[in-house]
């Protein structure tokens, strides 16, 4: 009996398992591995550079507190303002219909202050601000707050 005479079920394991499955993979060419290798090496630095200036970069974060509206004609924004010492920020205030229309819109220059004026060390400031209205407002808030400098 050749093996051309055998029946299927006799042929060895990996031979019917390379007719099914295919054969073996190919190992990478030396070329492939050190493009990738490169590729992974790039991407690694520019991980590293990316984390390590953004954590350098000064960030900012506001907080609203309250409001108040005098009449249909303004409205007063309370908030808190939270950035490195000795930054100066601007934030957008803006005031809302009860249908959340905006109504009033204003940017405020918050300038750096003296680390000893603050109990955090002058990262914190608490702001009131009036906005005016063209109509009368239910609400008013921040509605960012960024670094001049930054933003250019």
């Amino acid at each position: 009996m050749t093996s051309q005479d055998q029946p299927a079920a006799s042929m060895p394991a990996d031979t019917s398992l390379a007719n099914r499955y295919g054969g073996q993979k190919r190992a990478l060419q030396g070329k492939t591995k050190r493009t990738v290798g490169i590729v992974a090496l790039a991407a690694g630095i520019g991980f590293m550079a990316w984390v390590s200036t953004s954590a350098s970069t000064a960030s900012v974060s506001f907080k609203d507190i309250g409001y108040s509206t005098t009449d249909a004609t303004q409205a007063e924004v309370d908030f808190q303002v939270t950035r490195e010492p000795g930054t100066a920020v601007k934030c957008a205030i803006k005031a809302l219909d009860s249908k959340f229309a905006v109504v009033g819109w204003k940017v405020v220059d918050i300038p750096p202050g003296p680390a000893e004026q603050y109990a955090d060390g002058g990262r914190t400031t608490a702001r009131r601000e009036v906005v005016r209205t063209e109509s009368l407002s239910v609400s008013g808030v921040v509605d960012n707050c960024w670094i001049p400098d930054a933003a250019k």
